[in-house]
């Protein structure tokens, strides 16, 4: 879009509340921002720049185009903010980086006798999530705790009340650390009551829970159930020994979450503290990248709104360390997740700015450590990549790596992979997976050489590529490597190599990597360079070797898990290619839709109930 087209569109805003999306040349959302105005908001931006910070005047150079989406009030425009940054993770928004990798505790309340899991993502599935966590261990350990104190099922079964398993009950019923549904032992109501416990558990009212099991103890003592009396008080100790190993921060008792921060030259650390009932039950930091130097209260309103977005509980109160503009909105929101008032609050002075401060200065520590790691693996980074310059006597310090693999079983599903690391570090933008297309069963050498020439041949049209404003698509292979590693000895060099001189890129340094011996291979060289087993460019070659190697498989087994899925799911009648898509975009995997329920297959898109009924047979 030319600059006069943008100009008038802005020019044509409407002046009611919304959300902006600015895109650059090639199309991509580079920045989403909400507004109360939105030709006001969006036009500030084209105003003198002299008050601008740096990263708001890069986002304006890269402006190309903008959408908008018009809302009724400004806490609408807020929700759809924080779900369109969580889509998309523009380039120039403040992200947090992905909670993917920390663990959940889930406890499946959908079910008729719930399970208490750790998974790694966040479902809107109808059960009950908890955390994320940042210590696995912990989360292993609160799991084995809970399961000594409370018997719960683990097994996969789907069971129903009213409905009895054939099998005998399993070992943990004979010790005592499950109810056993499976046999139609207890009851839904009874199952339940124990679920309710470890929830309250979990959400750090432990106080709530000990009164409960005092008086239900109580109670059974009175009716002579000394059995379920004796039961109850081992839960209790169990549970007061737990609770002594707690700190107790906060004498107010309160339910709280504490927010504070630490500002760099380059990223900000912001650390959470997570208070139940004053206690301190746990806490998490995050890095926010490229966020030196900006304003400290867009920062945090950034944090929450995105930190807020997914997490299951939500205190009344949280504590910040300062103002920002958009607090009044934020705690409408808040407390409509909430269901109840939700407070955003800065303390000035007393316990709770004790606390803030106590936070913030566990932020530093953190931002403190990471920088010395950084600095670290700065340095073993620039010793690695002049250590492989010197040991393969490359022309240049090989700043840009590429390292290709291949993946398959007997021939089948046959992919390849290309993973690119630049200053030593996995650059994840340029990794590249190709589906063998013209190579029929398991040929290494020949499936290296198509992987190595289409992505040559792609470097070449991209270079013969005019840029201009008027480009809609990136440019993915033009970009050249200084070292080529590829995965494997001297077959799978020799037909890369080969590929490589025809199409003109033979100066390219490359070498073969064979695994276990380590040894590298150099075309046209009868021995091998074998590399010091404590070198850091050996320790750099391996980690992209592995790399380039779990980038393939994961593919590879993708492409074949989907096989078999469709092939399963093609044997049921009604099945066809748009039903079962839809049933693994809502279930993920073959596993999960032969555990789901008729009712949950009933309600994906596309499905009804006969047919649900029809995969459930199919399964059970």
């Amino acid at each position: 879009m030319e600059k006069v087209e943008l100009k008038e569109k802005i020019a044509n805003l409407p002046t009611r509340p919304g959300v902006y999306l600015m895109k650059d040349k090639w199309g991509e959302i580079i920045y989403v921002g909400k507004a109360v105005s939105l030709r006001n908001r969006v036009r500030s931006y084209f105003q003198s720049s002299q008050n601008h910070s740096p990263k708001v005047r890069a986002l304006v150079d890269h402006i190309a185009d903008l959408d908008y989406i018009v809302t009724e009030s400004e806490l609408e425009a807020l929700i759809l903010e924080c779900n369109l940054i969580k889509q998309y993770r523009p380039k120039y928004n403040i992200n947090l980086k992905d909670d993917k990798n920390y663990p959940y505790l889930k406890i499946t309340v959908q079910e008729d006798y719930p399970r208490l899991l750790i998974v790694r993502s966040f479902k809107k599935d109808g059960a009950k999530y908890y955390g994320p966590y940042a210590d696995v261990g912990a989360v292993k350990h609160t799991i084995n705790t809970l399961k000594r104190i409370f018997p719960l099922r683990s097994c996969k079964k789907i069971l129903k009340e009213g409905e009895q398993v054939k099998d005998r009950p399993c070992l943990n019923f004979h010790l005592k650390q499950c109810l056993a549904p499976c046999q139609g032992d207890v009851n839904k109501e009874t199952y339940r009551q124990m679920i309710e416990e470890i929830c309250l558990f979990l959400e750090g009212k432990q106080d709530d829970l000990i009164k409960k099991l005092t008086k239900e103890m109580e109670q059974a003592a009175e009716e002579l159930r000394f059995e379920r009396a004796a039961e109850l008080r081992n839960q209790i100790e169990a549970l007061k020994k737990i609770m002594e190993k707690q700190r107790v921060i906060s004498t107010a008792l309160e339910d709280q979450d504490v927010v504070a921060f630490a500002q760099g030259d380059d990223d900000t650390c912001v650390q959470v503290f997570f208070i139940r009932g004053g206690k301190l039950i746990g806490k998490k930091h995050f890095i926010l990248n490229g966020t030196g130097g900006q304003d400290q209260g867009e920062i945090l309103s950034s944090f929450i709104k995105q930190f807020y977005t997914d997490v299951e509980f939500i205190p009344r109160e949280i504590l910040l360390q300062q103002e920002f503009d958009e607090v009044r909105i934020i705690e409408e929101w808040l407390s409509s997740r909430r269901g109840a008032k939700v407070y955003l609050r800065v303390p000035k002075r007393g316990e709770k700015h004790k606390l803030v401060e106590m936070v913030q200065e566990n932020a530093l520590l953190v931002l403190n450590e990471l920088r010395q790691q950084q600095l670290k693996e700065e340095t073993k980074l620039k010793q690695a990549l002049q250590e492989l310059k010197d040991y393969l006597q490359l022309p240049v310090l090989p700043k840009r790596i590429e390292c290709y693999d291949i993946s398959n079983i007997q021939g089948a599903e046959p992919v390849g992979s290309m993973v690119v690391f630049c200053g030593g570090e996995p650059y994840k933008e340029g990794y590249r997976r190709f589906k063998i297309k013209t190579i029929q069963g398991p040929n290494d050498f020949a499936m290296m050489a198509e992987v190595i020439r289409r992505r040559f041949q792609r470097a070449r049209q991209e270079k013969e590529i005019q840029l201009g404003d008027d480009v809609k698509q990136k440019l993915k292979f033009a970009i050249l490597p200084d070292l080529i590693i590829v995965d494997g000895g001297k077959g799978q060099l020799s037909a890369a190599r080969e590929v490589m001189k025809e199409l003109g890129f033979a100066k390219i340094p490359t070498f073969g990597l064979a695994k276990e011996e380590e040894l590298l291979f150099k075309e046209g060289s009868p021995e091998p360079i074998v590399l010091p087993r404590d070198s850091q460019a050996l320790y750099l070659l391996q980690r992209i070797r592995d790399e380039a190697h779990r980038f393939a498989i994961t593919f590879h087994r993708q492409l074949r898990a989907k096989r078999m899925i469709s092939s399963e799911l093609d044997q049921i009648e009604g099945i066809g290619e748009k039903r079962r898509q839809a049933l693994l975009r809502r279930f993920g995997s073959l596993a999960q839709i032969k555990q789901a329920t008729i009712e949950e297959l009933a309600a994906v898109e596309g499905m009804n109930k006969k047919i649900a009924e029809r995969v459930y047979s199919y399964f059970h």
